[in-house]
């Protein structure tokens, strides 16, 4: 029996109840053997040593009790159908995050087999300066071939994994619906069973009180918890060598900076201003937030650059059609670090990425003529997200914004960084 409904009711002795001499004999309730019986029936041996109340005192104890536990019954119930509803989105949520990271990973192996073609190439031009052999060109088409098998070979294993980890995660949310389905039927039940029970009269409501009361606290004690799923970005691609040689120099266009912005004179570095400085009026000075355009703009080609976002708590990179204004075309990367916790997101349309450790460097890929964009961490050279088969409008600018603070002091510092000492004529790899 529950502690609570043992003191309730000890509070009256059998003593006191039979106190009081009725012209028949009392029916008092056994708890131990959960039995209605008169008091004369209690004498026997098999009773003598049990304890016993008045039938009328103790049903309304364990009424009181039923009620409280049919109303923790029900908020557990409500918490329970919202961990389904939850469990049930997470699903949809998650075959779309698979078939997302399923065409990124593809996308990133069509651009790591384009620029490994045009790294061959090159190496290969590099060449022709020196003494011809006729075996040249079939040995680099080799090799390139040999190279191409392995990324092939690399990206399939990734694909395989995500799948993986895809259907173990499936088999998990769906063991989790099983389970939330079969603990709110028996919530459900239970509920019902403590509600009529609470409306019956009391020699009835005493019937298997303390089996409907081990029953429904049993219940309370059970555990709902939602799936533990794995994090399909857990599926690294890698970041080809060539982007270092594609990575280039940006600078800041200081006639765009938020008045709270303070450029560096190098131009490759922007931190946020306690106070608003005075600026002279431009038409395309960002005033809306503490953003700040590169200067160059990109209508062709492929372009790379990466930025180190260390000292920033919350910071935006990307790209931008002509402004960076409400109105204008944009692909952005946010990272925010609140506390010890930092998350990630993309955007169009505004999705989050996946829960990582801070971010130190992240690097920003642009490809105008395949409407690629993409974005690594440069620090674990691999790639957090990207963006395929997009429609450019006009040249393209780099966006950089940091975080303003509705109140306080303002921290925070990014910095563009320095293109790698790296050549062009490198090794061919798969990589």
């Amino acid at each position: 029996m529950s502690k609570r409904l043992r003191f309730q009711l000890e509070q009256e002795s059998p003593e006191e109840a039979c106190r009081e001499v009725p012209q028949e004999p009392p029916q008092l309730f056994c708890d131990d053997n959960q039995i209605t019986r008169r008091d004369k029936c209690l004498q026997y041996q098999e009773h003598r040593d049990h304890m016993a109340y008045r039938v009328q005192e103790t049903a309304e104890n364990y009424r009181k009790l039923f009620q409280e536990i049919l109303n923790s019954l029900k908020e557990k119930l409500e918490v329970a159908k919202s961990i389904l509803a939850d469990e049930q989105e997470r699903m949809v949520l998650m075959q779309e995050e698979e078939q997302n990271l399923k065409e990124m990973i593809e996308s990133e192996y069509r651009l790591r087999f384009r620029l490994m073609m045009e790294e061959n190439e090159v190496n290969f031009q590099s060449l022709q300066g020196y003494i011809f052999n006729l075996n040249l060109r079939e040995v680099s088409q080799n090799q390139l071939i040999e190279f191409a098998a392995e990324l092939k070979e690399k990206f399939q294993e990734i694909l395989q994994r995500l799948n993986d980890l895809g259907r173990e995660n499936m088999d998990k949310l769906k063991e989790s619906q099983v389970s939330l389905s079969e603990q709110i039927c028996s919530l459900q039940k239970m509920t019902a069973e403590l509600e009529k029970k609470c409306g019956q009269s009391a020699s009835v409501l005493l019937q298997n009180a303390r089996y409907a009361l081990a029953k429904s606290e049993s219940l309370l004690l059970q555990c709902l918890e939602p799936a533990r799923i794995a994090d399909l970005s857990l599926c690294p691609t890698g970041m080809s060598k060539m982007l270092e040689v594609l990575q280039r120099p940006v600078t800041l266009d200081t006639q765009t900076a938020h008045p709270c912005l303070m450029v560096s004179e190098d131009l490759r570095s922007i931190r946020l201003r306690n106070v608003q400085q005075e600026v002279p009026s431009h038409p395309e000075r960002l005033d809306f937030s503490a953003t700040v355009l590169g200067v160059e703009s990109f209508t062709s080609g492929r372009h790379y650059w990466e930025v180190d976002v260390a000292e920033a708590a919350q910071w935006q990179l990307g790209l931008c059609r002509g402004s960076a204004d409400a109105s204008g075309d944009k692909v952005l990367l946010t990272g925010s670090l609140m506390g010890t916790d930092f998350t990630l997101w993309a955007f169009p349309p505004l999705q989050r990425v996946s829960s990582r450790e801070q971010m130190h460097r992240v690097g920003v890929f642009l490809d105008c003529e395949s409407g690629h964009i993409a974005f690594y961490d440069a620090t674990w050279r691999s790639l957090i997200y990207s963006f395929a088969y997009l429609t450019f409008h006009g040249p393209l600018r780099p966006v950089f914004s940091l975080c303003l603070s509705r109140g306080g002091v303002h921290s925070g510092s990014l910095s563009i960084c320095l293109p790698h000492a790296s050549s062009r004529h490198g090794a061919l790899s798969p990589q």
